[in-house]
């Protein structure tokens, strides 16, 4: 990743979001934006995103510029 090392268990902050989410994920960042690395995915065959799980349990990917750690 092109920031400080994100690592399996590392705590982050989604930062924004370049792709279309559905709306519940949006209200869902709005009330708490902070999660821990469970996963990591192919993006595009040339990138690897973050997965990203929430307090509440739930999950979804991001790209590498969309999050940092805290």
């Amino acid at each position: 990743m092109s920031q400080a090392a994100i690592n399996l268990g590392t705590t982050v902050k989604v930062t924004r979001v370049r792709e279309r989410i559905p709306q519940d994920l949006v209200n869902k960042l709005k009330a708490n934006n902070v999660g821990e690395v469970t996963g990591f995915q192919m993006t595009d065959g040339s990138g690897v995103g973050a997965v990203v799980t929430f307090p509440d349990g739930s999950s979804c990917w991001f790209f590498d510029d969309e999050i940092t750690p805290v």
